[in-house]
C-alpha cells in the first residue's frame, strides 16, 4: 500500500512540474489569421458527457452534424481530473481540451495552449460578458480559449437515506452523524479524488470557523491550509471511496450504498432519469464550481478543424442541449431560450442565477490577493495524496 501511494505521489508531482515548467523559451506559433480547409479530424480531451454523439441517448448529439458539415471526424479522450488533462496536453497529439480553471492557467504558463483569434470566432459577442474576459483563460488581455459551460459542484444525496428531507449543509460529508434512515453516514459518503477538493474543505471552514480568516478557498496561508487538511483527515474516516469517474460514482450510489457526496449535475440528471432516489442541493455554505474553456494546443495537429469546432461549440443549439444533458449553464445566454431539451426553466434550474455565489476552480499559487503569501498547488497535490493514503 505504501508503494502505491508513493507511485501516485510521483505521478502527480511529474504532472505539476511539467505543467509549471516554462514553455516561454520559444514564442510558439503565431495566432491563426484565417481558417483553412479542414484536415479531416479533430482530437479533443473532454470531461465525461461534454461531447455527445447520441450513443447514450439519441436526443443528445452535437457531433454528427458537425462531422457532416465540416468533414472533420471528432475523436474524444475522456479525462477524469484536471491533472489528467494537463498530463495529456503535456504529452501532445491533441487539438483541444475542455479545461477547468484549475488547469487552464497551468496550461497557459506552461506554454501548452495558444492564443485564440476571437475574430475567427463568429459568435464571440454572444458569449456571456462575465466569461469573455475571465481570469482563468485571459492573460494580459490575450484570450487562450473559448468559454464552453459552467456550473457548481452540488451535494448529491439519496432521498431515502435522508427521509425525504433536503440536507442544508456539507456537514453530512465532513462529520460523522446518524442519518434519517437510522444508520451512520460512515462508509457511505464519497469525496472527490483531486487536490482541488481541498478548496471544498476550506469553503466549509469559511462558514464554520470564521476565526481562521479564510476569504478565498483557493488562497490559504499555512494555518488555514493545515486546518483544511485536518478536516479532510477527519473526513477520511468516513469516506467509502474517493471518486473521479462519474459512471463509477453513479454505480456506487445505485448498487454500493453510497448516500452522499459532492458531485456534478451530470450524475444527478442521469440517476434521476433512471428512477434512482436522488436529489441535489447547493448547501448553505455555498459551493465550489467550474467554468470550462475549450483551449487549443500550441502544436495542434489539426488547427483548422479545431477552429471549426471552436465555432461549433458556442452554437446556441449545442449549448442548450449540453446544458440539458450535463445540468450545466451555457456560456451563451441566448441558448437558454427556446431549447426543447432544456425547457423554459432549464437554465434557472441549473443555477444561472448563482454565478456570483460560486467559488470557481483556480490554480492555487504563492502569490495571492487576499493575503501576503499562500500555499502553492504542488503542496496541495502532495498533501492530498497523503490524506487519501491515511496520513
Amino acid at each position: 500500500m505504501k508503494s502505491k501511494w508513493l507511485v501516485a505521489l510521483t505521478v502527480l508531482l511529474v504532472v505539476f512540474l511539467a505543467a509549471c515548467s516554462s514553455g516561454s523559451d520559444s514564442e510558439g506559433p503565431a495566432m491563426m489569421e484565417k481558417i483553412g480547409e479542414g484536415e479531416g479530424r479533430v482530437d479533443i480531451i473532454a470531461w465525461a458527457g461534454y461531447i455527445e454523439e447520441g450513443k447514450t441517448d439519441p436526443a443528445f448529439d452535437w457531433v454528427t452534424t458537425f462531422e457532416q458539415e465540416t468533414g472533420c471526424d471528432v475523436n474524444v479522450k475522456v479525462a477524469a481530473t484536471s491533472d489528467e488533462m494537463v498530463a495529456l496536453m503535456n504529452e501532445g497529439g491533441f487539438d483541444l481540451v475542455t479545461a477547468s480553471g484549475d488547469a487552464s492557467l497551468r496550461l497557459i504558463s506552461g506554454g501548452k495552449v495558444q492564443p485564440i483569434n476571437t475574430e475567427l470566432i463568429d459568435a464571440w459577442d454572444t458569449i456571456e460578458p462575465k466569461l469573455q474576459n475571465a481570469e482563468w483563460h485571459t492573460v494580459d488581455g490575450v484570450h487562450y480559449g473559448v468559454p464552453y459551460q459552467w456550473g457548481s459542484n452540488v451535494l448529491m444525496y439519496n432521498t431515502d437515506a435522508f427521509g425525504g428531507q433536503t440536507p442544508d449543509s456539507w456537514n453530512v460529508v465532513f462529520e460523522e452523524m446518524t442519518l434519517a434512515d437510522g444508520q451512520s453516514n460512515k462508509g457511505r459518503i464519497q469525496a472527490f479524488d483531486g487536490p482541488i477538493y481541498i478548496a471544498d474543505a476550506a469553503l466549509y471552514l469559511m462558514a464554520h470557523r470564521p476565526e481562521l480568516g479564510i476569504k478565498d478557498p483557493y488562497e490559504l496561508n499555512r494555518d488555514q491550509f493545515n486546518a483544511a487538511l485536518d478536516l479532510l483527515r477527519q473526513q477520511r474516516t468516513l469516506v467509502g471511496r474517493y471518486w473521479h469517474d462519474a459512471f463509477i460514482q453513479m454505480d456506487d450510489f445505485t448498487n454500493e450504498g453510497v448516500v452522499a457526496s459532492g458531485s456534478w449535475p451530470f450524475q444527478v440528471n442521469l440517476l434521476q432519469a433512471g428512477g434512482a432516489p436522488i436529489g441535489s442541493v447547493i448547501p448553505q455554505e455555498g459551493a465550489t464550481g467550474w467554468a470550462d474553456t475549450t483551449m487549443m494546443h500550441t502544436n495542434a495537429p489539426h488547427p483548422n478543424c479545431a477552429y471549426l469546432w471552436l465555432n461549433h461549440s458556442i452554437n446556441p443549439k449545442l449549448q442548450g442541449d449540453l446544458a440539458a444533458w450535463f445540468g450545466s449553464v451555457p456560456s451563451v445566454p441566448s441558448a437558454c431560450n427556446g431549447n426543447e431539451l432544456l425547457g423554459p426553466d432549464g437554465c434557472k434550474t441549473n443555477g444561472i442565477d448563482n454565478f456570483d455565489k460560486i467559488s470557481f476552480w483556480k490554480t492555487p499559487t504563492t502569490t495571492c490577493d487576499s493575503q501576503t503569501e499562500c500555499v502553492p498547488y504542488h503542496e496541495w497535490v502532495t498533501n492530498y495524496v497523503a490524506v487519501i493514503g491515511g496520513r
